[in-house]
């Protein structure tokens, strides 16, 4: 009996530990911790860092050739999920507040500085052009693209940037808002601007049509994401196939999340994680993220003093992709300085054109380097 419980414990999990798996399994804990006490972006992080979970514990073979977390991970590796999630953005999300104020896709663009500011660090670091830019394109905080464009152009990086860019898109509480506040002062923060005009039914339909036409005739190869964003739109905006928004926005949208969730978290494994190359990806990853913010809430501050001061700079910040956190992000700033500041419609503005941004940016790298 004896032997039999020596040899069932040497056959254990236990007996496979080391040192990587078990830092592994702390980082999970503590991303479980922050999502589920601290509310990071649950939706997002518990997938992810119960998948990482999964992962380092020694001898489950989840993500081994044949395991199951290997088998839906092709999702990510051929490029199936992220348009699938641009899906459900799209027909969750009102693109009125652009519609209205076009001058937002300014700041998008804006935003989108720390994509190349990182590219261009990367390959002063020693990358090649493809890594570059998967490693730059963190810096559009937008976890799909960033999935989309590192399969394209450097799938053995496809662990480590799924893990920066989700991070970091979960982090944006926490990361945003000292760089708000170190580049505006109190009184660009307590701005009000004016209400947004209407938008007729006519405008909102048009609007994913001519993008898609435009956009992919620019940047083919942005075609998927913005295809799939716009069509999600679409359904939203015409009016007659509720139940396909029903479908893109919740079932699909959701189905997609944890899937994608799960083999994102699953691939950063104790043997490919711990590494120097993986660190310096996640702090450029957070370059990255800084810049495109700071790049925002300068053009803001710009865009303010053009105005006359009608325009807040804190929306500015909303530009990155990750919609729609950065403009939940940018209200909650404002109405710090001011609680009867109500800025997360204009904010919203910023933040679509931010996902169009990011979703050109990955194709513009594509079409340069894929």
């Amino acid at each position: 009996m004896i032997d039999m419980l020596i040899s069932f414990f040497k056959s254990s999990g236990f007996m496979a530990l080391d040192l990587g798996s078990i830092i592994m399994l702390g980082v999970a804990c503590l991303f479980l911790y922050l999502a589920i006490a601290k509310g990071y972006e649950p939706y997002l992080l518990i997938p992810i860092s119960f998948g990482m979970l999964l992962a380092n514990l020694p001898l489950a073979g989840l993500m081994d050739q044949g395991g199951l977390l290997n088998l839906l991970y092709e999702g990510v590796h051929l490029g199936i999920y992220p348009p699938l999630i641009f899906l459900g953005v799209g027909a969750s999300t009102d693109f009125s507040p652009l519609i209205a104020n076009p001058k937002s896709l300014l700041l998008g663009a804006a935003a989108q500085l720390g994509i190349f500011f990182a590219f261009t660090g990367a390959i002063l670091l020693g990358f090649n052009s493809q890594e570059a830019g998967s490693i730059g394109i963190i810096g559009g905080a937008d976890g799909p693209t960033a999935l989309y464009l590192t399969s394209r152009m450097a799938p053995h990086l496809l662990g480590a940037i799924a893990i920066a860019a989700y991070s970091y898109m979960a982090l944006v509480p926490v990361i945003q808002p000292p760089i708000m506040k170190l580049l505006t002062t109190k009184e660009e923060r307590r701005i009000k601007m004016t209400t947004l005009r209407p938008v007729s039914k006519r405008e909102k339909i048009l609007f994913p049509i001519i993008v898609t036409i435009v956009v992919t005739l620019i940047v083919p190869p942005a075609g998927p994401l913005i295809g799939m964003l716009m069509l999600g739109n679409l359904f939203k905006e015409v009016g007659v196939v509720p139940h396909l928004v029903t479908a893109a926005k919740d079932t699909i949208m959701y189905t997609v999340t944890i899937l994608l969730g799960t083999t994102v978290g699953a691939t950063a494994r104790a043997e490919n994680f711990l590494t120097a190359q993986t660190l310096g990806i996640l702090a450029m990853g957070l370059v990255a993220f800084a810049v495109g913010t700071a790049g925002g809430v300068i053009f803001g501050k710009i865009m303010c003093k053009l105005s006359g001061g009608k325009i807040n700079p804190l929306i500015g910040a909303a530009g990155v992709s990750a919609v729609p956190m950065a403009a939940r992000v940018v209200q909650k700033v404002g109405q710090k300085e001011d609680p009867s500041n109500f800025l997360l419609m204009h904010a919203m503005g910023p933040n679509v054109a931010g996902v169009i941004g990011s979703a050109v940016a990955a194709g513009l790298l594509l079409n340069m380097f894929g």
